[in-house]
């Protein structure tokens, strides 16, 4: 049988998955190891699933020094760990920012209520610094009409990112960055989810 995608093993577990389902990692002309989220940067690379308790093993067993062949320099688990988060949110904010530029963006609680009850919305993300009255609020709202609903970024970082002030929610219309970005979400939770690797 034909595999339609390469197949790699995580020097975590030693699991063989599909290399777009794995977290790549690079180094420098240094020698220093990289994060690779979006699998283009030049190089031989070295995978971990895409989950915290892997990436923590390859580092407990010293796997990177093994994979590049000689010392390589990188912190520890954790200040990896926060390097993925990093770059994620990083990826995520980007695809926010670009669905405000094309007008697919909905802010302010009480407009993205109206576009969840007028199904406007494909997606929800609340601040996680929102008042917990006005986040359950958009919350149960969105659970009744089953949208994606995440808490993530904070009130001044979406509003930045829409160009506006302080906002607790914004919706983003259907359409191709929905995906997009509840993918990138999606690919953050189950990093750091403890149950998420098989």
């Amino acid at each position: 049988m034909v595999r339609n995608s390469p197949q790699r093993s995580c020097i975590g577990c030693r699991q063989v998955r599909d290399k777009e389902d794995l977290l790549r990692f690079v180094l420098t002309p240094e020698r220093t190891l990289v994060t690779d989220i979006q699998a283009k940067l030049p190089g031989r690379g070295a995978y971990t699933c895409f989950n915290k308790r892997c990436l923590d093993e390859a580092v407990r067993r010293n796997q990177f020094s093994r994979t590049f062949k000689g010392a390589v320099s990188h912190g520890t688990a954790a200040e990896l760990a926060d390097e993925v988060s990093a770059r994620l949110l990083e990826r995520i904010s980007s695809y926010i920012a670009l669905a405000n530029k094309a007008g697919k963006i909905i802010t302010g609680s009480d407009m993205v209520e109206e576009a969840i009850r007028k199904q406007k919305a494909g997606l929800v993300i609340i601040a996680q610094d929102v008042s917990s009255e006005i986040g359950e609020k958009i919350a149960r709202l969105a659970e009744r009409t089953s949208l994606p609903c995440y808490y993530i970024l904070t009130k001044d970082q979406l509003g930045a990112l829409v160009g506006k002030g302080l906002r607790s929610a914004v919706a983003i219309g259907s359409g191709g960055f929905v995906h997009a970005i509840t993918n990138e979400i999606e690919r953050m939770r189950n990093f750091f989810e403890e149950g998420a690797h098989e």
